[in-house]
């Protein structure tokens, strides 16, 4: 039977072998794989093999996934310009939003950056999510992290998953290895909200706080970043209204400022009476201070600004609300427990979901219940009281 001959991509080639020094045979595999999704310039491919059947096998495997559009060239594209290039290429993106991927690909980026993204393996991503949930990972700054919850290390895992399936759909990599990993169980947490006989004693100790003006609107269903970022301008005391059209939020290491969170999110509310006042007290104790600071007085063009007229950092909101929830005597709620309260108050008192859903900012009705109303001990305990009957002598004797 005669030899086949050796398709035009591979060549016999005598070369001398670098172990032996002796004269040896390689079969050099040369073939077209079509255009670079770097560069879009035509792309070969150049491998030599021991053996002949090395050579044919890796042409077939080349000449189908190339012809299916699924052959990955080699590449020494790192980690580090694949997150670069990824954060770069999300225009559809807000300010905030941006900055929270970045916060969410930095472990991964200080820790592999250095690596060629084809060889980030799934045994990689596990050592990390391991590290972050057990504390003690590195920032860029050199500083230790605290161990990461649950919630925050699955974001780390899924934005990975969402940049390495940019990539495979360029053409960068085989597969997506992030897939692989599983997300970190996230135990059951109930959130709490604050009933209204609390809330009403709330409100009654927040005579004299200089930051009453910051709970009311916590109470009133608005996100923290929505109360750090509300400015004067957005606020109509004579119409009684209030704009949602910004927002003010923590994200990594900085304090960024961009639209709400969501279309929805970017909403006109009216303002109670009560509210009214609050506010009006407030923009009067701030005119107050700008006299007295005088040109060290700064823009106080923020509803929540401190004493010298700038805006609060999101996290010290937060702090201040545990301080004065603790001056009121009721138990710790996070900030964002008074939103969910408002909803919660809201939905007790019979207002219909959809109205309470464009209260708080939520596209979707369905969504607000499910999320934002909760049972509370005195409701059940009423919903548990329906079920009494009254039940006579003769009835129980029947029985």
């Amino acid at each position: 039977m005669a030899r086949q001959q050796l398709p035009p991509q591979i060549k016999k080639r005598r070369v001398t072998d670098r172990a032996t020094g002796r004269p040896s045979v390689r079969y050099e595999l040369i073939a077209d794989v079509g255009s670079s999704p770097e560069t879009g310039r035509r792309q070969q491919v150049r491998r030599r093999f021991r053996t002949e059947r090395e050579a044919r096998d890796e042409l077939a495997r080349i000449t189908g996934e190339a012809a299916a559009g699924l052959f990955v060239p080699q590449s020494k594209t790192t980690v580090e310009q694949l997150c670069t290039a990824y954060l770069a290429s999300r225009h559809n993106l807000r300010a905030t939003s941006l900055a929270k991927l970045q916060y969410d690909l930095a472990p991964l980026r200080e820790r592999y950056g250095d690596l060629p993204v084809q060889s980030l393996a799934k045994n990689h991503l596990d050592a990390l999510v391991a590290d972050l949930v057990a504390g003690g990972t590195n920032t860029a700054k050199g500083r230790k992290r605290r161990p990461w919850s649950p919630t925050a290390v699955n974001k780390v895992i899924t934005s990975a998953r969402q940049m390495l399936a940019d990539a495979q759909a360029q053409g960068l990599i085989v597969r997506n290895v992030a897939l692989l990993v599983r997300l970190v169980t996230v135990p059951h947490q109930e959130v709490d909200t604050y009933t209204d006989a609390e809330v009403n004693q709330i409100l009654a100790s927040l005579s004299g706080d200089r930051l009453a003006h910051a709970w009311e609107l916590a109470l009133a269903g608005l996100r923290r970043g929505e109360i750090a970022g509300l400015r004067w301008d957005d606020v109509d005391l004579e119409a009684k209204t209030l704009a949602i059209v910004q927002g003010r939020v923590h994200a990594g290491d900085k304090v960024v400022e961009g639209d709400p969170k969501s279309a929805a999110s970017r909403r006109v509310l009216p303002i109670p009476d009560r509210l009214v006042a609050v506010l009006k007290a407030a923009k009067a104790r701030l005119a107050g201070e700008r006299l007295q600071l005088g040109p060290a007085f700064r823009s106080g063009d923020y509803v929540v600004s401190n004493e010298i007229g700038d805006p609060y950092h999101p996290q010290t909101l937060s702090r201040y609300w545990a301080k004065a929830m603790k001056r009121a005597g009721v138990r710790h709620i996070k900030l964002h427990g008074g939103r969910h309260t408002c909803a919660t108050l809201m939905h007790f008192d019979g207002v219909m979901p959809v109205v309470v859903a464009d209260w708080i900012g939520h596209d979707d009705a369905n969504l607000t219940i499910k999320l934002y109303t909760h049972s509370q001990p005195d409701a059940l305990r009423a919903a548990g009281e329906t079920l009494n009957r009254v039940v006579t002598t003769c009835d129980i004797e029947a029985q």
